[in-house]
């Protein structure tokens, strides 16, 4: 089961931190739902961070094209918590 994430920043060390915070999440999710995986995204194209946010300089997250987080660097907490939901969600639409 992959879930897709999108990390919006024109900041990439905002970037790399969310990726961290991402990556750590998935890994406490993945003894509960073995075989989860992450497809991250990056996005530092402001026309592309327009779509989904008007935060552009502050990160953002997108779990299955719904915004999350806007403007600010999440809590890992906060992140398996928005991972967890979108596995649950995967795994009750199989």
């Amino acid at each position: 089961m992959t879930i897709h994430v999108k990390i919006l920043s024109l900041r990439s060390q905002e970037r790399y931190l969310v990726r961290r915070l991402v990556l750590a999440a998935l890994h406490e999710l993945q003894t509960q739902f073995p075989g989860l995986q992450v497809e991250i995204t990056e996005v530092g194209d402001p026309t592309e961070i327009g779509k989904c946010a008007q935060v552009l300089v502050a990160p953002s997250l997108v779990v299955e094209e719904a915004a999350v987080c806007l403007g600010r660097v999440p809590a890992r907490e906060e992140v398996a918590a928005w991972l967890k939901q979108a596995a649950q969600g995967r795994a009750g639409s199989s």
